[in-house]
This record gives structure tokens, sequence and C-alpha cells, in this order.
């Protein structure tokens, strides 16, 4: 196919667009639905182990990313998975009101994760194709920014707005069917606006579907040198156990709040949430990552993987707290949140390099996403059953539970290999 207009716009004009698409689904799927299910009456159990198994399409995007290659360009895809999303989450909307809701959501939800995974595959392989070297360093931390705006707008904007037509209506299917219309809506606007602006850069090219027999053994090749690094059980081992803490803690936190205090809650009201966990929250998170990823620039990663490990695992204490003294103040508890968020953000910079880190080498974007793999396998198991644990011990040693389930991490760091000066910028 040949190029038709060998564009040279500014990533700023479609990099920022783009990590907000690629953001809010994944924010509304794994985050957002928790609070929607807790409003409409699910329980804890139900909520954690059905919306953890949402995940399982980033677990597993590594095996039919090739198909994104082979059948049409990078650039097709991503628009034509922005309307896709844009409907199904349309559908989500008029599907909270219907008698068999969960159901019918939740089919929804694996529907949007499947496209938002096919999304993520297109959209990281166009913005390698479509930037210079120069413009990928420029713009790792642009795009990272955008990708968390898009999940303070799900996990702050739209769940505010949700507790605020709640108060209005006192109707929930209400109150959270209009911010998935709103959703939605941002999602056809934003595949309108991708159609017409993003570049056409001449390597976007889709290979065709033959000749079969060589895709498949060049597929399997790439698995295969992934498997055969030098220490790969280690270094998986290690991605695995980094956020088993966090990964139980993780969705627990938000329902935490949200319970009545007669449960062991803090029995706050949805916009509440919104506001606490969901802006304030992010905003500490995304503060910690820049801190992190600055100190790993100006050292290497070698000299803070111990700091950002112990600021990742000992702030989520705080919940131990909150949940013995379980404090009336807002702005109490927001503190606290903000400390745990502000260590969750700082700490996981640390996984997110040292994921670049086995990558490195021949098939580096292909050996990056098998790593998202395995940090949406460990994030996505222990979640399954946070909510189960949390019923069978209560929230005070569930919490209690979660820093000991922090163990692990610190054991596997002992043994995985790591150059001193990884990470570290160079100067000349």
């Amino acid at each position: 196919m040949a190029d038709i207009k060998p564009t040279s716009r500014s990533p700023w004009h479609w990099i920022p667009t783009l990590y907000v698409a690629q953001g809010l689904p994944y924010a509304l799927v794994m985050m957002v639905s928790v609070v929607l299910y807790k409003n409409l009456g699910v329980s804890n159990t139900a909520i954690t182990f059905w919306t953890s198994w949402l995940g399982l399409p980033w677990v597993i995007k590594p095996l039919w990313s090739p198909v994104v290659d082979m059948l049409k360009t990078r650039r097709q895809w991503i628009w034509a998975t922005q309307f896709i999303l844009g409907a199904l989450l349309a559908a989500v909307a008029l599907a909270i009101p219907a008698p068999h809701f969960f159901q019918l959501t939740l089919a929804l939800f694996w529907l949007v994760a499947f496209n938002s995974a096919t999304h993520d595959i297109a959209a990281d392989g166009f913005y390698m194709l479509a930037t210079t070297e120069h413009e990928q360093s420029l713009f790792i931390g642009i795009r990272t920014v955008f990708y968390r705006v898009a999940s303070i707008c799900a996990q702050g904007g739209l769940v505010i707005l949700a507790g605020r037509i709640y108060r209005r209506t006192g109707d929930y299917a209400v109150a959270w069917s209009i911010p998935f219309a709103l959703a939605a809506g941002i999602l056809l606007l934003l595949g309108t606006y991708h159609f017409f602006i993003l570049p056409k850069p001449a390597a976007d090219q889709y290979v065709g579907t033959g000749p079969k027999k060589e895709f498949l053994t060049e597929f399997l090749k790439t698995f295969g040198t992934f498997f055969q690094k030098p220490k790969i059980v280690v270094m998986l081992s290690f991605l695995l156990l980094y956020r088993l803490g966090e990964a139980q803690l993780l969705k627990m936190a938000q329902l935490f709040m949200l319970d009545p205090r007669e449960a062991g809650g803090l029995g706050l009201a949805t916009d509440q949430v919104g506001l606490i966990y969901g802006t304030v929250g992010l905003v500490l998170f995304m503060l910690g990552a820049m801190l992190g990823g600055f100190v790993v620039a100006r050292n290497g990663l070698k000299s803070w993987l111990w700091p950002m490990l112990l600021a990742i695992h000992l702030p989520d204490a705080v919940f131990i707290w909150l949940a013995y003294s379980q404090p009336a103040s807002l702005s109490v508890i927001g503190a606290g949140v903000a400390v745990e968020q502000f260590g969750y953000g700082f700490g996981f910079m640390a996984f997110m390099i040292y994921m670049i880190y086995i990558a490195r080498g021949e098939h580096r974007t292909a050996h990056y996403a098998i790593c998202t793999g395995f940090m949406a396998l460990g994030l996505n198991l222990p979640a399954a059953w946070s909510g189960w644990l949390q019923g069978q011990l209560g929230y005070p040693h569930f919490f209690v539970w979660v820093i000991l389930a922090t163990i692990p991490s610190f054991i596997a760091a002992l043994f995985i290999p790591l150059e001193a000066e990884f990470g570290k910028r160079s100067v000349k």
C-alpha cells in the first residue's frame, strides 16, 4: 500500500489525544466499574473476582499483537477501535438500568477490554513508527501524563459526576448511565479526530496474510528468545511479585471507602471517593512517578531500587490506620491516600523501568509487550481473591495481610540481575 501523504505533523497534535484514548477505557473497565457495581449493590467478592478477570485481554494481548500487523495499518486499527469502543460504552450506558445489568455490563466490559487491548497494541506500535528516536525520548513522559489525565477524568471526573447526579435523582442507574454515555461520546470524537489528524508514516504498513509459515516461525522465535534470556525465571518472578500486596489493595481501597462504617468501611459518598481517590490520589501518583523517573535518570535504577521498593510498600500501612481509626474527616482521609499514592507512583517507576531492562535486545517491542502481559497477570490474579479474603478477615486484618504480602517482592529483588548504570542518563 502506497503512503498517500507522508506527513511530518507535530507529535503534539496527536500523542496527547492518543494516550487519553488509551487510558480512558482501561480506567473505566478496571477501576470505575468497581464503584459502579458497588453502588448497584454487588458484593465485594463478586466485584473483585469478575472485574479482575476483565484484565485478561491485557494479559494475553502479546498473543494476538502480530495480527494487528497482518491485517491493517496501525493507523487504521487506532481510529477503528476508538469508534468501536465508543459504541460499546454507549451500550454499557443503555444496559445499566436493565434487569440483568450485571451480566450484560460484564459482557460489554469484556468486549471493551478486548478492543482496548487491541488499541494499545496499535497505538504503542504507531508511536514507535511515527516518531524519531529523539521524539520518543522527549514524549515518553508526555504520553504517560496524558494516560494518567484520562484516568483522572474517569476515576475522578466521571465518578464525581455520578455521585452528584445520584444526590439529585436518588437513582444509581440513572446516575451511572449519563457518565458512560459521556465517555462514549468522548471516544467517538477522538476516533473522528484521529481519522483526520494522525500522520501517515511510510513505515506503517501491514504485512498481509502470507507467507503464513514464515510468519509462524518468526512469531514462535520472538517468544522463544524472550524465555531464553539469562535469569528469565528470576526476572519474571520479580514482575509477578513486585505488586503482590498493592494488587490486593488496589480494588479494595475504593470499596473500603464506600462501605458503611458499621461494616468496617469509611462510609464515604461516591463523589467523595472520586475526589479523594480518583483525583487527589492520582495527581499524587503522577507526581511520585515523575520524581521516580527523575532520580533514576540521574543515578540509575540500581541506586534507587530498594528505596523505591520501600516507597511502594510501606505507605500501604496508612490503610491499617484508616481501618482501625475510621476517621470522619475528609482532609485526614485524603492526606492518608495522598501519602500512599505518592509512594505508589514513586515506587512503580522502578517496575516500569525494569521491564525496559528485561526487553532489551532484538524484538524489544514484542518483548516489552510480553512483560506488560506478566505485569497485568501479577496485578489481576491477586486482585481476584482480594474481596473474598477481605470478607474472611475484615478490613483491619486484611490491610495487615497486604503489608505481609509485600515481603516476597523484597526477596525476589535480592536475586534479579541489574547493571549499575542502567537507566542513568548519559552525559555528553
